[in-house]
């Protein structure tokens, strides 16, 4: 390792875990776990800041070889959100990298087709769809997964040899685990097919979700009989946004090895936000409740509506204990379904924060409505904002607005 890469990286290093043993993280460590308890000390607010093009354009990354420019780059981000957002993102006194592992397609390969914009960013793309007719179904072959276990523990060596004694390096199980099978289902057929098969090809569209409902279910088990799988009942983000603390994971008869009982799992299903209730809990959920019933808790949604399914959901996934409310969703209906008894994750519209003039007014009006709809367990989350011009102030100050609003640090 070059000493200058040495000497950039420890320096990150030491502030992290300088910022993380601060007491303002475990005064927010103690407020999420209340939060997922549903016993709330405080509403929470974060803003997601990963999904920014220029968030670190104005800096100049020092270390020279490629896998510690990588990891100079991961530091930096998080260290600046830490140090100037002011929200409640955590930062844990420790590193943690995760498996290497592998696996196999679907027996069809899914290709994805990406455009750059006139920024030079690619965020739009298309699939190819490989499943074109009900006959195409056949193709599907299980899949299968390998674990490269030298190559992680010598990551981690890597890692620890650099910075270990200033932050903790562990070799730490997979955290974040997420099962939205119509994603995939999309992916594979196309939305045309989505919508059409389950008039004109039933079978075909049951086929599939069975395909999908039992792979998921064989990588989770594969993960846990492999001890590849980590708590996450910490500050991993579960679902659509929001670190997963609570002290109803992990379940009983936990014995240090995680099992998918002791973890949560962010189900969704955003595909499907124009097909109708009925068919949905008809056609959709079975596949998607099988695959959930085998997780403690249930993170569910992202930015499809649940107003409209709420009571098809809870009935088929007793276990979920947090629903992102999407700006498609009616908040007041939401609120009064989730009660006490759910987190009411919250996600504002991202165009009014969004480019080179943020419409405040708008963004109080949103605000507004969700403090009117009067959740009981709230955290407001800020997703899918992709440019600021540059304005990173603003970030913050849209933090200081919420607190004002409804409480907080």
């Amino acid at each position: 390792m070059p000493t200058a890469d040495r000497d950039v990286i420890r320096a990150l290093a030491a502030r992290w875990r300088e910022l993380a043993e601060q007491p303002v993280m475990a005064a927010r460590r103690q407020a999420w776990t209340a939060l997922k308890d549903l016993q709330p000390e405080r509403p929470m607010v974060l803003f997601e800041t990963w999904t920014l093009e220029d968030y670190l354009d104005d800096v100049e990354l020092q270390c020279a070889d490629s896998f510690w420019r990588g990891l100079e780059w991961r530091l930096r981000w998080n260290l600046r959100q830490a140090e100037e957002v002011g929200d409640d993102l955590v930062l844990k006194p420790c590193w943690r990298c995760g498996w290497h592992v592998g696996g196999t397609d679907y027996g069809v390969p899914i290709e994805a087709h990406h455009a750059a914009d006139g920024s030079g960013h690619g965020h739009g793309y298309a699939f190819n769809h490989p499943l074109r007719t009900p006959d195409d179904v056949a193709r599907l072959k299980p899949r299968t997964w390998t674990v490269d276990r030298e190559a992680s523990q010598r990551e981690a060596a890597r890692l620890d040899e650099c910075f270990g004694d200033l932050l903790p390096v562990t070799l730490h199980g997979t955290e974040s685990l997420h099962a939205g099978l119509t994603g995939d289902l999309f992916r594979l057929i196309g939305n045309e097919n989505l919508l059409t098969w389950p008039y004109e090809a039933p079978e075909a569209l049951a086929r599939v979700l069975e395909y999908l409902r039992d792979d998921r279910l064989a990588w989770f088990d594969w993960l846990e009989r492999e001890g590849l799988l980590g708590l996450n009942n910490h500050w991993t983000f579960v679902g659509s946004g929001s670190p997963g603390y609570t002290t109803a994971l992990p379940a009983a008869g936990y014995g240090g090895r995680a099992r998918l009982t002791d973890l949560w799992l962010w189900m969704e299903s955003q595909e499907t936000a124009m097909v109708s209730p009925a068919m949905f809990e008809r056609q959709f959920l079975p596949a998607m409740a099988a695959v959930a019933a085998r997780f403690g808790l249930i993170y569910y949604g992202c930015c499809e509506q649940v107003h409209d399914r709420w009571r098809q959901i809870l009935a088929a996934m007793p276990n979920v204990r947090a629903v992102s409310v999407s700006p498609w969703s009616d908040q007041a209906k939401v609120a009064e379904m989730l009660g006490d008894r759910y987190v009411f994750s919250r996600k504002p519209r991202p165009a009014p924060i969004s480019g080179p003039h943020p419409d405040w007014a708008a963004i109080e009006a949103d605000l507004d409505e969700t403090i009117a709809a009067g959740p009981r367990n709230l955290e407001i989350v800020y997703r899918d904002v992709y440019r600021i011009g540059g304005d990173r102030p603003r970030l913050a100050r849209w933090v200081r607005l919420v607190r004002e609003r409804i409480g907080g640090e």
